[in-house]
């Protein structure tokens, strides 16, 4: 009887998960390490009404994957990524707002020996109210301390932990003494699937902008080498006209030739002083702003002067 109920929750899971496949377009693959059952009820509450969470064995998982390629191949690119302790969340909403709600439902965690740091652990200074006896784990671990009122007292912040390291037994159980959980876990977004697209999460943080600007740098290096090499593309037609057009103005300045657009530059090169005329408007309109402040220091030097006048002296 077990083996049936078995048989029968696994053919189950097969349907449930093609069947999420075929009808959500969008997916994530996360890593759900040291995400206990409780925070995963409290996941699945969150993201309830806009995706669903499916967890798994990685082999019951590649085969229900296998055995659907023939309607969707593009479902292959996932195989790859089924490894470690992973699991879908299935979507059809924007990405970035359910994966905002995925990383916001976190955990904090105390520091267990034997597991990896995924970010820096710093004990900042401070009495720690431990007695003496436990000094011998600061000593372990190279943190300066003092006693202070019978206590111990740590002198300095001490980087105990980099992201990556191994937590050590004495890094554990200090960290526990001093109630510090310096971890969160929740769960991880290792991968995106969109419509037979996969690609990693940080695509999800490139804005419109970004784009347009890479687009625009793109577009003035391929302009820059067909400039060079004197081979005209779409890019390029624009400075080459522009270029041309610098050329026949430049002739025209220097010969009898005219044409509409080059009367302007003549006009200058005949009349210099139109320059300065040019130049002076901008300094005209700078002037009567300038006014004022002249005005101001004249009546403080007559007041002064009036002062001087009156016959007044400093010992009078």
């Amino acid at each position: 009887m077990g083996r049936e109920d078995k048989a029968t929750w696994k053919s189950n899971y097969f349907t449930k998960l093609i069947q999420l496949l075929e009808d959500y377009p969008k997916c994530f693959i996360v890593g759900a390490d040291n995400v206990g059952s409780k925070q995963m009820q409290q996941i699945r509450i969150t993201l309830r009404g806009s995706a669903v969470v499916l967890m798994g064995k990685n082999t019951m998982m590649r085969k229900a994957i296998k055995g659907h390629l023939e309607r969707n191949p593009a479902l292959e690119k996932l195989l790859p990524h089924i490894k470690g302790n992973v699991g879908f969340v299935f979507t059809r909403q924007e990405l970035v707002e359910v994966r905002d709600k995925l990383l916001g439902n976190k955990v904090r965690a105390p520091a267990r020996a034997g597991a990896i740091a995924p970010l820096p652990v710093v004990i900042p200074a401070q009495n720690t109210g431990l007695s003496p006896e436990k000094t011998s784990f600061f000593q372990a671990l190279s943190i300066p301390t003092k006693i202070s009122k019978g206590t111990i007292e740590i002198i300095n912040d001490v980087h105990i932990l980099k992201p990556g390291d191994k937590v050590g037994a004495s890094e554990a159980t200090l960290l526990n003494m001093l109630n510090i959980s310096p971890f969160s876990y929740g769960l991880i977004v290792e991968q995106v699937y969109d419509s037979g697209t996969i690609f990693s999460p940080e695509i999800l943080d490139i804005k419109p902008e970004d784009l347009r600007e890479k687009f625009l740098a793109g577009v003035a290096n391929l302009a820059a080498v067909c400039l060079s090499i004197n081979y005209p593309t779409t890019a390029s037609a624009p400075h080459s006209i522009a270029n041309g057009f610098k050329n026949l103005l430049a002739i025209a300045a220097s010969t009898d030739v005219e044409f509409k657009e080059a009367q302007t530059i003549k006009e200058y090169l005949k009349d210099p002083s139109k320059f300065a005329v040019a130049a002076a408007a901008p300094a005209a309109s700078a002037a009567p702003a300038s006014a004022p402040a002249a005005k101001k220091e004249e009546k403080k030097e007559e007041s002064e002067s009036e002062d001087e006048d009156m016959g007044f002296g400093l010992f009078d």
